[in-house]
Formats: C-alpha cells, structure tokens, sequence
C-alpha cells in the first residue's frame, strides 16, 4: 500500500521530503506532481525501481526515460553540449521543456537511446520536485504517468490506478496533466519534436 504524503506546493514541509528521500536512497518508486502534469521516479541508477515503473507503465526496454534534475550545475556529467546548447538551456530552464541530448558514459546504458545514445533532460519549475532534488543530490529517472483507461487529474485517480504499486504518492494540489515541450539538441541543431506546455517562441 502506497504512503499518500500532502506536500505544500509552495512551502514543502521538510519532514515530508525526508520521508520521500529516505524511500528513494532505499529503492523506492514515487509518484510525484511536476510542473506537466504526475509522473513516476526512481533514483538514478536503481535498476529495479526502474524496471518496476516500467511494468507499472508497461514499457518496452527501449522506452526513453528523462533525467530530472534540479539545475545545470552537474549537466555536464550526464549529457554532451556545446556552448550554444548550454545557453539555451540556461536561458529558458526551469520550465516544461524536455531537453534530447547525446549522453555521457555516466549515464546507465539501460537509460540511453539504444541506436542514438542520447538521454532527455528536464528542469522542472515545481517547488516540491526542485526541493526532492535538492536533497536527493542525484537526479531522478522519471517518466511520465499515463496509463490506459485513467485522466490524472488529481490524486484520487493517481491513488486508485497506484495505490498498490509505488511506495509514496505525493499529494501537491491540482497537477492537470499537459505534456512538455520536447527539444532535441543531440545533433547539434534545435529540432522541436513535440510542441506542449513550454512556449517554442523563446527558441527565436
């Protein structure tokens, strides 16, 4: 039975955020409210909290997870980018955009792109994650929470479709699900590939 954890969207209480991380150093699944919307994560580097969200989601070995991460202070341990693509990033992160980038050899193969090697990359504006990060001190793998048959539009349809298969559902607020913008950089040219909630007109 999952823990339902009511975390302030503005002010995480810290005692909460102890509870989620201490889960999540111990192998633990979450389900978490982001700025687009709940997904589902695990540390970086926990082969069976990642295998678990993938029989969750029922996921192919090839399904492209992202790399949630607090800021662009470590990028450049998990992705490969030049100066243009750092700026950018840094021009309109943190926000719904969803970065495709070439990935370092610090990235678990299982996470890369088996023919392109590449990794996608966010930097959520969400109080909660950014704070979950901030003690986590690695990035989470994630994936979006889709699941046939279910709308997640608060946590009582992400309790009843998860109750039984995560360890924490964070609780913050109303999380409507509206997918991110996806950007891929990894060929060194700015490809928009799925165009969501974060605006392409600050590409220009």
């Amino acid at each position: 039975m999952a823990k339902l954890l009511e975390i302030h969207p503005q002010n995480p209480q810290a005692r909460l955020l102890k509870q989620v991380v201490d889960v999540l150093n111990t192998g633990g699944v979450i389900a978490y409210p982001t700025d687009s919307g709940y997904a589902l994560g695990t540390a970086l580097g926990n082969k069976d909290g990642l295998e678990r969200i993938k029989k969750i989601r029922n996921l192919s070995k090839h399904h492209d997870f992202t790399l949630m991460m607090r800021n662009l202070s470590h990028i450049g341990e998990y992705a490969k980018l030049d100066n243009n693509a750092f700026r950018l990033l840094k021009k309109i992160l943190p926000g719904a955009y969803t970065f495709i980038l070439q990935g370092t050899s610090d990235v678990p193969k299982r996470l890369l792109h088996p023919k392109k090697k590449t990794i996608g990359l966010r930097i959520p504006a969400h109080s909660v994650v950014q704070a979950i990060l901030e003690l986590l001190d690695t990035p989470l793998m994630s994936v979006s929470l889709i699941l046939e048959g279910y709308e997640f539009y608060d946590i009582n349809d992400v309790r009843e479709a998860l109750e039984n298969k995560v360890d924490i559902i964070i609780d913050g607020g109303y999380c409507p699900p509206e997918p991110t913008t996806v950007i891929d950089l990894s060929s060194g040219d700015i490809d928009i590939i799925r165009q969501g909630a974060g605006s392409v007109n600050i590409l220009t």
